[in-house]
């Protein structure tokens, strides 16, 4: 092992023996479940080793509630998601058995949809769900909307576009 791997892992020791406690009382003030808190401040330094830089030394605090709080806000869309899911499961007239492998893939991936979805851009994402879910034409996109078909079209292939990006990341 290099120096510099050493030095890292020093660091990193030593501000979770410094910070951990602290993290997990924090995230357990903002969410009122101890294993929940101690899940996400595991979970804050598994982002931390993964990363390539770890904080300064005078400021991890606001660093790791900054990991924290993108971790606990990725747990609420999550189980956000899910609660859709199974309300909209639940709605269905036969009963539906799923196997818990399936339902995670399929949670899984509705997050990742989410996400995708998040990250287009307002109009992109509205343009892509009135074609896609509600099978909306882009002319009956265009008049919804008052935009022309054209930028109708521009936003359906950026939104489409950034889904072929994922799926070819898979």
């Amino acid at each position: 092992m290099s120096g510099i791997e050493v030095t890292r892992q020093t660091e990193i020791h030593n501000l979770y023996n410094n910070h951990h406690r602290w993290l997990r009382a924090w995230i357990r003030s903002r969410f009122d479940c101890s294993e929940t808190a101690a899940d996400l401040a595991q979970d804050t330094f598994i982002r931390i080793l993964q990363k390539e830089t770890i904080p300064q030394p005078q400021s991890p605090r606001p660093y790791l509630s900054s990991i924290a709080r993108n971790l606990l806000i990725d747990l609420f869309r999550r189980r956000s998601i899910e609660r859709a899911y199974l309300d909209t499961l639940a709605l269905q007239p036969e009963a539906v058995h799923i196997s818990p492998e399936a339902r995670h893939t399929i949670i899984e991936t509705l997050v990742q949809i989410d996400s995708l979805l998040d990250d287009m851009g307002e109009r992109p994402r509205e343009v892509f769900l009135l074609a896609q879910i509600d099978g909306l034409s882009f002319v009956a996109i265009s008049r919804r909307l008052g935009i022309s078909v054209n930028t109708v079209r521009k936003h359906f292939i950026r939104a489409m576009s950034q889904c072929l990006l994922l799926v070819g990341d898979d």
